[in-house]
C-alpha cells in the first residue's frame, strides 16, 4: 500500500497517535473514510454518465469499432455517411 511496510505502517499509526490523540484519531478516521467514499461515488456516477453518453452518440460508436477491429492490411477505410 503505498510502497510502505508493515514496520513504515505501525510508525505512521503511532506518530498519528502521539501527534492527534487517542480521543480524536477514530473521529478523524471517519472523516477521512467519507470523504473518500464521498469522491469515490462522485467518480463512479462521471464514469457512468460518460459511458452513457458516447453509448448514444453514434460516431464514438464507429470509432470504437474501428479501434478494436483495425483492418489487417493497415490500410484507412472511410465509409461514406
Amino acid at each position: 500500500m503505498f510502497g510502505l511496510g508493515g514496520g513504515e505502517l505501525l510508525l505512521v499509526a503511532f506518530m498519528a497517535l502521539i501527534f492527534i490523540g487517542p480521543k480524536k484519531l477514530p473521529e478523524l478516521a471517519r472523516s477521512l473514510g467519507k470523504g473518500i467514499r464521498e469522491f469515490q461515488k462522485a467518480k463512479d456516477e462521471l464514469v457512468d454518465n460518460v459511458r452513457s453518453e458516447s453509448v448514444e452518440t453514434p460516431e464514438v460508436t464507429t470509432v470504437l469499432e474501428k479501434e478494436k477491429n483495425p483492418d489487417p492490411s493497415g490500410e484507412t477505410k472511410v465509409s461514406p455517411s
